[in-house]
């Protein structure tokens, strides 16, 4: 089993969504007593993610079936998360995440924007059949500083 899988929906590798996604997956690891989490940057698969047979594609997917828990975050765009993630969970058959603990993190500049797209892409991951953590995590802009902080905080509240 890969454990714990952080995938970060962001178009742009090592972006803040990405930073903050890493950072909760690192803290459920510590709450858990697992292994550091493997990352997913979904904005460096490129154009394989369009492409049959794309080798870095097909691992993602692999890695992503093999968890036993996600941590899948988004920035906001549009109201929703970006369409790279929607892409990549479009490639996994029918209830490819059932039984999967599922934690979905998302980034906005509002706070009602940010909670309206942790509902969006909590729809997403139920479709393909995981078990979404409640709550989910909303994360405004302007509070990616304090990623580390939240992070910890968020991991601790769960009631594993």
């Amino acid at each position: 089993m890969a454990g714990i899988v952080v995938i970060s929906g962001n178009p742009r590798a090592g972006s803040r969504t990405s930073t903050l996604a890493i950072t909760v997956g690192q803290a459920i690891a510590g709450q858990l007593g697992s292994p550091e989490p493997h990352v997913i940057e979904v904005g460096s698969l490129g154009a394989g993610l369009l492409t049959p047979g794309d080798e870095a594609t097909a691992a993602a997917l692999a890695v992503i079936t093999e968890a036993n828990l996600l941590v899948v975050a988004t920035p906001t765009y549009k109201g929703s998360y970006t369409g790279v993630l929607k892409v990549l969970l479009d490639r996994l058959p029918a209830q490819a995440l059932a039984g999967k603990l599922s934690v979905p993190v998302v980034t906005a500049g509002v706070a009602p924007q940010a909670a309206a797209a942790e509902a969006i892409l909590r729809q997403l991951l139920v479709e393909l059949g995981a078990i979404v953590v409640r709550p989910g995590l909303p994360v405004l802009e302007a509070d990616l500083a304090e990623s580390a902080v939240i992070a910890q905080k968020y991991a601790a509240a769960l009631d594993w």
